[in-house]
């Protein structure tokens, strides 16, 4: 799990989905930016760690902890560390609040957000067929 303030995981973190991840058969630096790694190179490597994202049956699971957690690094359910703080500048503008740290909130909030980011335009791909 990467480092960051305890204040910030979820109380009611079950980490039962990652065993389920298909990530869990990927090379984890596909999920995981290199030191100063920017424009189009980023792009590609986010683009196919989406597409793993894409098929993954725990998907929307991964990626609500990541909201909730404003999980600082990587791309987690098909969201890469741009799509979530767009997310979270969107949720917390117009309203001035957080996200409740309830289980499933981060997904109630942005389910629109967290499909656009995965959707087949975003991984321009015709159609999921994992190639």
């Amino acid at each position: 799990m990467p480092q960051q303030p305890l204040a910030q995981v979820p109380l009611d973190s079950k980490w039962h989905w990652q065993e389920l991840g298909h990530c869990r058969n990927a090379d984890p630096l596909l999920f995981f930016h290199p030191q100063n790694e920017r424009g189009s190179s980023r792009s590609r490597r986010d683009q196919s760690a989406k597409r793993v994202c894409a098929l993954c049956t725990v998907r929307l699971e991964c990626a609500d902890y990541a909201i909730r957690a404003r999980e600082p690094f990587g791309v987690w359910g098909g969201l890469s560390e741009d799509d979530r703080e767009a997310i979270h500048r969107k949720i917390e503008q117009p309203r001035g609040s957080h996200l409740t740290n309830v289980r499933g909130s981060g997904i109630a909030a942005a389910k629109e957000l967290v499909n656009e980011a995965i959707s087949e335009e975003a991984l321009g791909i015709s159609h999921f067929s994992g190639s």
